[in-house]
């Protein structure tokens, strides 16, 4: 899990991204396509077009950082919006890096007696 220092804005990319492009190509598509500084400390997240696979570039101050995250299992689940970015929260985010539907998550565990 990153650990996400408070202020920090998390940005989801809409539809997929040729996976093969590194980080350089990914910040470029930042600045480029969705008019934003990809060096000014927000979490950008793109997404395979087989939806297992999500790489997220952020940038500390101190240089580039790209993780990257294969499911084994299933797919992500991303925003249906066409073009750009949407934020999402750093909750959300632990969520969807999970496989969870971080849109509506669902306890799997109710504690059935109190005390």
């Amino acid at each position: 899990m990153i650990p996400v220092p408070s202020g920090v804005r998390i940005w989801i990319a809409t539809g997929h991204t040729d996976m093969r492009r590194g980080m350089r190509s990914l910040a470029l598509q930042v600045q480029q396509s969705f008019g934003r500084d990809p060096f000014a400390g927000d979490l950008y997240i793109f997404r395979g077009r087989r939806g297992d696979l999500c790489k997220i570039i952020w940038h500390d101050g101190v240089g580039m950082s790209l993780y990257a995250k294969r499911l084994e299992r299933g797919k992500y689940i991303w925003p249906s919006a066409v073009n750009g970015v949407i934020a999402i929260s750093p909750s959300q985010m632990a969520c969807m890096l999970e496989a969870i539907d971080w849109r509506n998550p669902q306890a799997t565990w109710r504690p059935t007696l109190a005390g």
